[in-house]
Formats: structure tokens, C-alpha cells, sequence
């Protein structure tokens, strides 16, 4: 029987309440991890999550360590021997992932997840931390090789079913057509553009296990990890594998081939008509008669956008450029962040106007980078609609939706004992 999860990142959210549901992962609540910070206890406080979503609000004296590197940094981070560690994220699922773990690799301290995260902590009517910034990166040495960390997560990974392929292994998976490969670099993103493998992506590992439908959207397809100090790959192998994905992890001799540096950047489709382009001088000399539409992200564009700029889901397009008096303007102007999303919307309302279209070139980070200023005022053209924001972001939710979220995480064990098909499992 199948059964239908409603929400995002729902197969991750669902393993990781199956995961607490059969290894009865140990938890302290909100109330009582207070109470050891309180008393001055003995404990380590490890966020996670992205930093980005730390440095938005953390519990008070955590340090920001994401997922994948927990085994690998925490083991150097503790004060001694005695020293309880307590893993948290936003919700429940990477506080759970993440503790287990540690659990798993048996680093041999005692570990606990913060029960339901930082909206566990605001339910209870507890202090978060805002604009923090303590990184595990200021605490230990990141290039040292931990053996004793590689050897524990080896062990992780094996128990998992794991498989491990070679640099030219790699190679004849690539070339294979038939089948779906995934090429996945879970190293930070500082290692990852200081060098990495061509035709890898970046993504933290434990974002990988939590967001999975984001990143590998076709399901039973291989995915390949890379991490040259094996520890990250290994841990994020192992709960692949219990998610019945086919996971490997890049071993053998292959640092001398993360030969690209850089971002990552997407592949794209191509562009079939012709764009003609307007750069910032320009731009900044023709506001006044200029009809600028932002597709950006509506988050990006509220931060800071072009003067006079109006935002638009880019599927808007058509219908604002039919429905808007443009009669006072000499041309229309589509921008973005870099200009990428904006040039595929001229083809969409080239039809509809007789009006030069331009794409500024470089988007708004090349206006930017000029020294022209940005603008705050907002004029919507679309519904604010581009982003389902979920009710553990950001520090305004309602304490309605926090705990409508939490109940429906505590309903996916039931949901997934009636369900056939997601062939998941622990070790």
C-alpha cells in the first residue's frame, strides 16, 4: 500500500522519526537541557544545522557543527572524558540523525538530542541566541586526519551495507546512460571550491540526508560521496543506505584529481533566443524610463534590490506585462541575483510588447559590486507565494504552526507502518 506524506523533505522527515521510533534515540527536553546550562554542567551544545540557520538563532553556548561533522569535529570539541554532548537542530529530525550518529560511531560519551530543537526551546517559553557566530572551524584543527574517526565511521558504514568504488570505477558509472548517477562532495564548501572533483556538487552531508528530495530527485538512482577524509562520506553513506538509496563512497588515491575549484554552478538549459543585454552604467542612466522587473527570490529581493525594481514570479510574466500601462516607459528590464533566472524570461513576454527587453548583465550583485545603492521599498507584482516557508525558520512563527509541525512529525511512524513502498531500515 502507498501511502501519500504531505510536506517537504517528507522521506527524511519520515526516517528520522523511524530511526527514533527503533533505536529509541535518548532525548532531554527543552526544560532539561535548561537546567544543565543553568547548573554549569559538564555539556557540549552542538547546532546541526546549516550556519546560516544558526547564526539565526541557537541555544545559548552551542557551537554551529552541521550534521556530517559531528563524528569527525566533536570528539575535539569536548572539555574531557566526562563531557555530555547534546545535538539540536530546528525541529526534530537532524537532532535525531545527528545524535544517533554519535550513538552509532561510539565515541564514548553520553549523547542526547534536544527534543523537538529550538521550537521545543521557544514553546517553552526559553531564550534563544541571535547573530551568533561559534563555528567549529575556531575550535579545532580542520586539516589534521583523524584515524580513529575514519575507522569508527568505516565500521558505521559497513554495518549500513555501504559500497566503496575506485576514481576509475567512478568513471564507467559516469559514462553509463542507463542510469541515474549522483556525484555528491560532502566536505565543507571552503574545501569544496579550494578544490574538488569536475561534475561533483557541493552539499553538506547532513543537508543531503535531511533534504534528499532537493538534491537527488530521481528515486533508486546510485549516488557517489566524496569526502577525502572519508569520516563526513561514511556517516552520510550509512544513513543513505538505510533509506534504501544505492550509495557509494569514493575510497583509493584520488586528492590529485580535485582539480576544479570554485562554486558549484547548475547546469542550465539553453537559451534559444537572442538576449540583448543592458549593463549597470547604463541602467543607472535610464531609471526613470525603465520598467524593471526582479525575478529574483522574494527573500533576496526584500534584502535589497534596484531602484524602482518591481518583484514578479518569473511565471508571472506574462500576464504583468499584458496587464500593465507601459506607455510611459522605453524599455523593460529583467533582472535577478546574477542575471540567469532573468534571461529566461524574455522569451515569455517578447510577444506581448513592442518594447526593447533587456537583461541586466550580472543581475543585481554586478550593480552592487559598482557601488550602486540598493532599495528596501517593495512593489509586488506577484503573490508572495515562491517559497513555502517552513514553520522552523526564521524567529516570527506562530506557536500554532510550531506545534502543528511537531505533530505532524510524531504522525509519520503511523503513516509509514501503512505504507509499503519506502523501504527504510536501522542498523
Amino acid at each position: 500500500m502507498v501511502n501519500l506524506f504531505i510536506d517537504v523533505n517528507s522521506a527524511s522527515k519520515a526516517f528520522g522519526e523511524w530511526v527514533e521510533h527503533f533505536k529509541h534515540t535518548p532525548s532531554l527536553s527543552a526544560e532539561e537541557v535548561q537546567a544543565k546550562i543553568d547548573q554549569q554542567e559538564n555539556v557540549l551544545i552542538v547546532d546541526a544545522r546549516r550556519f546560516d540557520e544558526y547564526h539565526t538563532m541557537n541555544i545559548p553556548g552551542s557551537i554551529s557543527v552541521p550534521g556530517a561533522e559531528l563524528v569527525l569535529r566533536t570528539p575535539h570539541l569536548v572539555k574531557d572524558k566526562n563531557t555530555t554532548i547534546i545535538v539540536n537542530c530546528a525541529g526534530r529530525t537532524r537532532s535525531i540523525i545527528g545524535t544517533q550518529s554519535l550513538v552509532n560511531a561510539q565515541i564514548g560519551h553520553q549523547v542526547y538530542a534536544l527534543r523537538n530543537g529550538t521550537i521545543g526551546w521557544t514553546l517553552a517559553n526559553q531564550t534563544l541566541e541571535h547573530g551568533q557566530k561559534r563555528r567549529y572551524e575556531d575550535y579545532v584543527d580542520t586539516s589534521k586526519i583523524d584515524e580513529i574517526a575514519i575507522q569508527r565511521a568505516k565500521s558505521v558504514a559497513d554495518q549500513a551495507g555501504v559500497k566503496y568504488i575506485s576514481i576509475d570505477e567512478l568513471e564507467q558509472l559516469q559514462v553509463d546512460t542507463g542510469r541515474t548517477t549522483y556525484l555528491f562532495d560532502v566536505r565543507s564548501e571552503d574545501e569544496y571550491i579550494s578544490g574538488h572533483l569536475p561534475n561533483s556538487r557541493w552539499v553538506a552531508g547532513g543537508q543531503l540526508v535531511q533534504e534528499t528530495d532537493h538534491y537527488a530527485a530521481t528515486r533508486g538512482a546510485r549516488i557517489v560521496l566524496i569526502d577525502n577524509m572519508l569520516v563526513r562520506a561514511y556517516m552520510t553513506a550509512s544513513w543513505l543506505a538505510q533509506m534504501n538509496w544505492d550509495v557509494f563512497v569514493l575510497v583509493g588515491d584520488f586528492q590529485a584529481d580535485l582539480t576544479e575549484t570554485g562554486a558549484w554552478r547548475p547546469t542550465t538549459a539553453k537559451i534559444e533566443n537572442e538576449i540583448q543585454y543592458i549593463d549597470v552604467h547604463q541602467l543607472y542612466a535610464s531609471l526613470e524610463d525603465s520598467f524593471i522587473i526582479d525575478v529574483s527570490a522574494l527573500a533576496a529581493y526584500k534584502k535589497g534590490h534596484i531602484p524602482t525594481a518591481h518583484w514578479a514570479l518569473k511565471a508571472d510574466l506574462a500576464r504583468i506585462i499584458q496587464t500593465t500601462d507601459l506607455s510611459s516607459y522605453k524599455r523593460i528590464v529583467l533582472t535577478c541575483r546574477s542575471s540567469l533566472l532573468a534571461q529566461y524570461g524574455v522569451k515569455e513576454i517578447e510577444e506581448f510588447t513592442q518594447l526593447p527587453i533587456k537583461v541586466l548583465k550580472g543581475g543585481t550583485l554586478a550593480w552592487q559590486a559598482i557601488g550602486f545603492g540598493l532599495d528596501q521599498n517593495s512593489s509586488l507584482l506577484s503573490e508572495e507565494i515562491d517559497r513555502y516557508k517552513r514553520p522552523y525558520e526564521g524567529t516570527d512563527n506562530s506557536r500554532e504552526a510550531m506545534q502543528a509541525y511537531l505533530d505532524w512529525e510524531f504522525g509519520l511512524v503511523d503513516q509509514l507502518k501503512k505504507d509499503a513502498t519506502h523501504g527504510f531500515y536501522v542498523i
